[in-house]
C-alpha cells in the first residue's frame, strides 16, 4: 500500500467523502484485524495530584500546589482504588497527575514499588513525558534515568499524555510552560530504546490547524518507523468547559463529530504502522464511540471505572463492561476483553 503524504492526507480530511473516508479506513482495519475482534481493557485512571506548575489553558482539573483544594493521594487511597478495580476484573491502572512541583524519583519509586509488591497482578501504566521530564529537572538526573529507575521498580509502560498537537506554535499558545514537542518525542524514544512500549496520542480542537494535526501524524508515524514502540495511537477532541483557553479564546468551536470520525479514518489511513487505533468514547459519547469502529479504530478503550481530567471539563460519559460487550456486538463485531499489550484475556461471542 502506497504510504500518504502530507499533503494528500490533508487533502482527503479537507475534500474526501465522509463515507468513503469510513469504507476506506474500515478496509485498512480489516487488513490488520481480519478476526472481527474488537477490544476493551478494564482500568482505572488514578489522578495521584492535581497538583500542577504547568498552568495548561486547556485544563480544568489542575490545581496549585498552595490551594485549598489541591490533593496528593495517600498510599492508603490508591489501595482502596485498586483493590475496587481488581474487584471487578481490572487488570491496569494508568497513573496521571499534575506536573507536581515538589515530587523528586524517589516519590514515585516508593509508589511504583509499593504497588508492584502490593499488586503483583496490575499492570502500572502511567506518568506522561511531560512528567518525566519534570521529574528529571527536579532531581537532577536524565529522563532517561528517571524511566529506567521506575521501569526497575515495575512501571510497565507509559501513556501518550501531554502530546496534544507536536507543534511548537500551538503548544506556546495553550500551553507555553509545557516540554516542548521534541522533548515529548524524545522521552517516548528513550522508553521504547529500554524496551518499555507507549501509547500516542492527539487533542484536536484547540488552535491547530488542519496541517498540524497531519504534521503531528507524520511526527509519530517517523518515530514509530524508527522504534515500533508505540502499542496504540489514541485521538480526542478538546474539552473547553471550565478552561481558561475557552475564556480566552471564544472563537474556539466544540467539535463536530464529523471532524472527529473524518480525522479518525484518515489517522487509519495515515498511521500504516500502528496496529491499534483506540475510540475516544470518553469524549465523543458511546454512539460515536461505536461508529468509530467503523471509521478505523478497534478499540474501545477503558471502561474509565474513574477519570476526573476530562470530567472537570465537561464531558461525563460513562459505560459499563455490559454495555461495551453490547456497543461492539451491535456493529458486528466481538467483544474481547484485553490486557495492556493488547492480549485477548477473554472473548464474548
Amino acid at each position: 500500500m502506497k504510504r500518504l503524504s502530507i499533503d494528500e492526507a490533508l487533502n482527503l480530511i479537507e475534500h474526501a467523502d465522509l463515507n468513503e473516508l469510513g469504507r476506506a479506513a474500515f478496509a485498512r482495519k480489516r487488513e490488520l484485524h481480519p478476526g472481527r475482534v474488537t477490544t476493551f481493557i478494564i482500568d482505572r485512571n488514578i489522578n495521584y495530584t492535581n497538583a500542577c506548575m504547568v498552568d495548561c489553558k486547556f485544563c480544568a482539573f489542575y490545581r496549585h500546589a498552595s490551594d485549598a483544594d489541591a490533593y496528593v493521594l495517600s498510599f492508603e487511597q490508591i489501595s482502596e482504588k485498586i483493590e475496587e478495580l481488581i474487584a471487578v476484573g481490572g487488570t491496569q491502572i494508568l497513573f496521571q497527575g499534575g506536573v507536581h512541583p515538589k515530587l523528586k524519583i524517589e516519590w514515585y519509586e516508593d509508589l511504583v514499588e509499593f504497588i508492584r509488591k502490593n499488586y503483583p497482578s496490575i499492570t502500572i501504566h502511567g506518568f506522561s513525558a511531560i512528567e518525566i521530564d519534570y521529574i528529571a529537572r527536579l532531581s537532577g538526573i536524565s529522563t532517561l534515568e528517571v524511566l529506567r529507575r521506575l521501569q526497575a521498580k515495575g512501571l510497565y509502560s507509559m501513556p501518550g499524555a501531554g502530546a496534544e498537537i507536536l507543534s511548537d506554535r500551538v503548544r506556546e499558545l495553550v500551553a507555553p510552560r509545557k516540554s516542548d514537542s521534541a522533548t515529548w518525542l524524545r522521552v517516548h524514544e528513550e522508553a521504547h530504546g529500554i524496551g518499555m512500549k507507549t501509547t500516542a496520542t492527539m487533542m484536536f480542537g484547540t488552535l491547530e490547524s488542519t496541517r498540524e494535526i497531519v504534521e503531528h501524524w507524520d511526527k509519530i508515524r517517523e518515530l514509530q518507523d524508527r522504534t515500533g514502540g508505540f502499542r496504540a495511537f489514541i485521538l480526542w477532541s478538546f474539552q473547553g468547559q471550565n478552561t481558561r483557553l475557552l475564556r480566552e479564546h471564544p472563537e474556539i468551536k466544540k467539535q463536530s463529530p464529523n471532524r472527529y470520525l473524518r480525522l479518525l479514518a484518515v489517522s487509519r489511513l495515515f498511521l500504516d504502522n500502528f496496529k491499534n487505533i483506540q475510540s475516544s468514547w470518553v469524549t465523543q459519547g458511546s454512539y460515536i464511540g461505536q461508529l468509530a469502529l467503523k471509521f478505523g479504530a478497534n478499540d474501545l478503550g477503558s471502561t474509565m471505572m474513574e477519570e476526573n481530567v476530562v470530567k472537570a471539563a465537561g464531558a461525563s460519559f460513562r459505560m459499563s463492561k455490559d454495555e461495551m460487550i453490547a456497543l461492539i456486538r451491535d456493529v458486528g463485531e466481538i467483544p474481547a476483553k484485553r490486557n495492556t499489550n493488547y492480549d485477548i484475556l477473554e472473548t464474548y461471542a
